[in-house]
Order: structure tokens, then C-alpha cells, then sequence
């Protein structure tokens, strides 16, 4: 085996270090604004939970060391002026410790247990293991002593309140190092045997990701500064399949944002379809998996919820050309076919369930059906008519009508094409005033504008709109330029809030939607300047949920797995553009 690149340096404190297919992470974040002077082994199987904490000790005082923290792809390490602690994944579901100069202290998370929460603690004496049984995921944590000292083992069998854990050191020869496993399982397995060193370990965990942005990035250089760590993200973030996700999956965050929604996955499988296309077609037919008897996606699934109270905008006909496309192996005659039936399905939902009587346009019932769930358009009124939603409709019924030429269906392909003209001609009837697109609530009839960016949203219909109305919007969208990128809200907006979720900060779907649709309108002038600006953002200031708009400061969860998706994709354009 070659010696593998590390691949680039980032901080724990904004993204965790995991590794593909795994359900934890080892991070100091606990929940939503919520971070921990130590890191954690934080899991993500039932929810966000942090179950043990990791402290390295001062060896002469046995108090908690001053340390700096390193991490790569490959490894994690605790590092002081007396020795140091490195960590590494040898499966998803394993890591393995080892010290030098410092002990280390692994204990539970919470103090206190009672008969439904919290970790229990006990020695394994089958296995000669140490075990962690925890209430809030439903796992085991096995430590197994591999070398050194096992010492000041508390809580064993503990009820109640107290201390749960047990400390890793040299022992009498403090200059050698010792090591464990670590282990997350359902009940019971073997007793752990090392297979490998735990140099061999690490330099296998560099290669795994370095394969990884070789296939998912192998246009990067030095005009993408961020590919690798977006690349990282992206991988750090997949899940095997577990639970109620039934593919392997890359989630949003190994925050506390761990779920797949309904649009998100778009972007994802978008950015990874021509380098690991079975895992791109896997993001992209996840949420289908659980459609329901109307056809609805559901807003979001999770290792062990999947939520139906909202939905999420059907981009995925737009989604789905572009994937086909992008697709080192076309999809076969099978798999567009039961796409097509899928994406069917979600169709009629919105033309159905999601139309009311006599109505032509489909509406939203809350903010969060669209993805922008306090978007400035909303305040007037919730159950609304939009343009946005008509022109994702259009694409969707564009798609299937592509579909369907292809599946030699001709009937089906004039039904479709008519269907979206249709529609498209209601869209510029009933919601363009000549200068700008309008919502219009249900129950009211009333219609009103905002300054909010999703009223520009029918850019993406591209080629399909006339010049004058891309001209128009495209104008609109240059208002909405910051030197970081496009504002969700215009910043003259009373209503602008620099961390106001979707009324201001700056956003990847957003961003890529409306690039596109720029592109295709012929306005590639704009498409580039929006784009440069929210690469350079993206090298900048990182891969969070979204970003101040006028200091491009990351703002919530910081680890975003669709902002990474949405850089590759456009950096990867940008290449192939420059000729880089």
C-alpha cells in the first residue's frame, strides 16, 4: 500500500470528525448552539445523542490536560507538551485509541440513570471488555484494553447518580503507549481482536478518503482551494444503511441536523452522480422509499423517524434531468421506469391534494412546504399560491414527459408536455404583473409581493421563459447580490435579519437553483458572478447551513452537507469551464 496524502486540516469544533458509513462522531457540538469543553462520541441512531465523553488527563496530576486538538481525514489527535492521544476509525462502527505520555478518561455522558434514560455501566466479563449500554440510542459502547493499564474504573453497576467510566494509561512504564477499541453494537458480538496496527488503520482510513475525492472531485486544483474539505464533509456525513434508512445515505449534518429532507438529498446526488453514481442514485431515491398512499414524499426521514407533517417542493423533476446526465452509467430501461412511477406519483400529488377546486396552480400549505419556511413571502398568508412552486411543477412535468419518450409511451409524453403547458401559461396568467411574479393566498384571493428571493424563483424555468420576463428577474436577482452572494431577503428589506433563517442569509439550494436557471436563460454574465462569489464564500468561511449575507459568516449548523454538494457542483462546472 502507497502512503496516502491526510488530506486537509479542519476544526472539530465546526465539523466532526466520523468516517464514511458511520453513525457517530467524535465532536465537541451536543445539540443546536450547545458545545462541550470536551469532545464526545455523539450518535446519531435515535436521534443526536452524546453518550461518552473523552478527556485526556495530565499523567503527574491526573487532571484534565491542556490540549490542542488536530484533525484530518484519517486522524484525530489530542496533543500537549507531555504526550498525546490519536484516534482512528477501523470500521463505522469501531475506532481505535492509543496514548503516549497522557492518559485518557472515557465516561459516560450523563450522570444520572434512571429506568428510561441515560448509560448504564458494567464490566463484560465474557468478552473482558468494559460496556456502556445506552437508553437514548438503544447501542452498546465496548472498550477493549488492547495495551496498558486499565485504571480508576467508577460506576460499575451503578444506579442512580454517579461517575460512570474508567481511565487508559501506560502504567508503571509511562513512556509506552497504550491502546484500546471502541466499539458501537446492538447487543452481543465476538470479543474483539485486533486485526491490524494502528498505523496500518490510520493510513487505511487516508486511503479510503482519498479514493473518495479522486472519484467525487478529480477535477479539483488549486482554483478550488476547498474541494478536498468539501469532499470530507460530504463523506464524513454517509451513513450505512440502519433503521428506517434503507439505502446508504449521506446526511445533512453529523449535527445536530442527521436527517435526509425531501429536497436536500437533490443537491447531494447531484454533486456525487459522476464519481459514485450508485451512491448518487441511492441519495436521490431515498425519500421516495417512504412516498405515501397520495404520492407525498415525506418532509424528512431519519435513522428512526420519518416526519410527514410538511412536505417539500418538487425540485426533483429538475433534479432528475440533471442526474441522468451527470450519470457515468445511464440509468437502465428498469430504473427509469420505476422512476418515472415514482416521480408520477409525487406529481399527482401536487396536482391533486395540493389543488383546490377549479384551481389551475397547486399551493403550499406553510412555508415549509417549500423548503424556505419563513420566507418574507409568507407573511400574509400560509396557504398560498406561489410562482416558485408552478415553475418547479413545469420542469417535473417537462421530466416525465422526457421520461416517457423514452419509455416509448407517446400518449403519456403528449399528456405531460400539455400538462406543463398548461401550467405555465396559469403561472404568467394568474402571478406575473409584467414586472414581477406575486403569491396569491387561497382562502383570501388576495395577492401581494415580497422582497424575499423566492418570488424570483421562476428563473429556474430558464429556457422556457420569454427575454423579457428572464430579463426582468434577472434583474431583480442582481439586487439581490452581496459580495458573498445572493440574500434570501433584499438587505434594504425592513424585514432583512443577518441570521433570520430565510429572510437574509445566504443559502447553497438557493444558489445553485437560480445559477442554473440563469445559465439556461442565456444570462451566463450573472450565473458566473454568482457562482464565483459563493465558491470564493464557501473557501472563505466553510460549509454551513447558511451564511451571513453582508460578512459571510457561517451561521447555524456548521457541517452542511448540501453546502459542501452544492460547492463541488459548481466548482466542478467552473473547471470545466476554465479548462482547469
Amino acid at each position: 500500500m502507497t502512503a496516502a496524502r491526510s488530506g486537509p486540516a479542519f476544526s472539530v469544533h465546526d465539523i466532526p470528525f466520523s468516517t464514511y458509513g458511520s453513525w457517530f462522531g467524535i465532536s465537541p457540538v451536543l445539540a443546536e448552539k450547545t458545545y462541550a469543553e470536551d469532545l464526545h462520541l455523539v450518535s446519531h441512531q435515535n436521534g443526536m445523542h452524546a453518550v461518552l465523553r473523552l478527556v485526556p488527563l495530565d499523567a503527574a496530576t491526573g487532571e484534565r490536560a491542556e490540549t490542542r486538538v488536530a484533525a484530518t481525514p484519517g486522524l484525530l489527535s489530542w496533543i500537549s507538551t507531555a504526550g498525546r492521544v490519536d484516534l482512528a476509525y477501523e470500521s463505522p462502527d469501531t475506532v481505535r485509541l492509543r496514548g503516549t505520555g497522557m492518559p485518557l478518561r472515557v465516561c459516560a455522558a450523563a450522570r444520572t440513570l434512571t429506568p428510561f434514560s441515560g448509560t448504564y455501566f458494567f464490566r463484560d466479563p465474557a468478552a473482558d471488555a468494559y460496556v456502556f449500554t445506552s437508553y437514548e440510542t438503544g447501542r452498546r459502547y465496548r472498550v477493549t484494553a488492547l495495551s496498558g493499564t486499565v485504571a480508576d474504573v467508577s460506576g460499575s453497576q451503578a444506579l442512580g447518580g454517579a461517575d460512570r467510566g474508567l481511565t487508559l494509561s501506560a502504567g508503571t512504564d509511562a513512556d509506552a503507549p497504550w491502546e484500546i477499541a471502541l466499539e458501537e453494537l446492538d447487543t452481543a458480538r465476538p470479543p474483539y481482536t485486533p486485526t491490524a496496527t494502528f498505523g496500518t488503520i490510520v493510513e487505511t482510513a487516508q486511503h479510503s478518503f482519498a479514493d473518495f475525492v479522486d472519484r467525487v472531485a478529480p477535477w479539483r486544483s488549486a482554483a478550488t482551494p476547498a474541494a478536498e474539505l468539501a469532499a470530507y464533509v460530504v463523506w464524513s456525513a454517509a451513513v450505512r444503511p440502519a433503521g428506517l434508512v434503507t439505502r446508504q445515505a449521506v446526511l445533512m449534518s453529523k449535527h445536530w441536523m442527521d436527517k435526509v429532507w425531501s429536497w436536500d438529498h437533490c443537491f447531494n446526488a447531484l454533486a456525487l452522480a459522476p464519481g459514485c453514481p450508485d451512491l448518487a442514485w441511492d441519495q436521490y431515491q431515498l425519500p421516495f422509499d417512504h412516498q405515501d398512499e397520495t404520492g407525498a414524499l415525506p418532509d424528512s426521514v431519519t435513522h428512526s423517524e420519518i416526519l410527514h407533517n410538511f412536505v417539500k417542493p418538487p425540485i426533483h423533476g429538475w433534479a432528475f434531468g440533471h442526474l441522468r446526465r451527470r450519470l457515468t452509467t445511464p440509468p437502465g430501461r428498469a430504473e427509469l421506469a420505476e422512476t418515472y412511477d415514482r416521480l408520477e406519483r409525487w406529481t399527482d400529488f401536487w396536482l391533486t391534494v395540493r389543488r383546490a377546486p377549479g384551481a389551475e396552480l397547486p399551493h403550499y400549505q406553510h412555508g415549509n412546504d417549500s423548503g424556505w419556511d419563513n420566507s418574507t413571502t409568507f407573511d400574509p398568508e400560509r396557504v398560498v399560491v406561489t410562482a416558485d412552486l408552478a415553475a418547479f411543477l413545469v420542469l417535473q412535468l417537462r421530466e416525465l414527459a422526457g421520461l416517457a419518450t423514452h419509455l416509448d409511451r407517446p400518449d403519456e409524453t403528449r399528456r405531460w408536455m400539455r400538462a406543463a403547458e398548461e401550467t405555465q401559461a396559469a403561472l404568467l396568467h394568474q402571478l406575473w404583473t409584467g414586472d414581477r411574479f406575486v403569491a396569491r393566498g387561497v382562502d383570501s384571493g388576495d395577492t401581494w409581493h415580497s422582497s424575499s428571493l423566492l418570488d424570483l424563483m421562476p428563473i429556474v424555468l430558464g429556457e422556457h421563459l420569454s427575454d423579457d420576463v428572464s430579463g426582468v428577474l434577472a434583474a431583480r436577482i442582481e439586487a439581490h447580490l452581496t459580495p458573498y452572494g445572493l440574500a434570501t431577503e433584499l438587505p434594504s428589506s425592513p424585514h432583512y435579519l443577518s441570521d433570520g433563517y430565510w429572510r437574509g442569509p445566504i443559502w447553497a439550494p438557493a444558489t445553485v437553483l437560480i445559477e442554473d436557471g440563469l445559465r439556461r436563460a442565456g444570462h451566463h454574465r450573472l450565473a458566473d458572478d454568482i457562482s464565483a462569489r459563493f465558491r470564493a464564500l464557501c473557501e472563505t468561511h466553510g460549509f454551513a447551513e447558511n451564511f451571513d449575507a453582508l460578512t459571510g459568516t457561517g451561521l447555524r449548523d456548521r457541517a452542511y452537507t448540501w453546502t459542501a454538494g452544492s460547492y463541488l457542483l459548481l466548482a466542478e462546472a467552473h473547471a470545466g469551464r476554465s479548462g482547469h
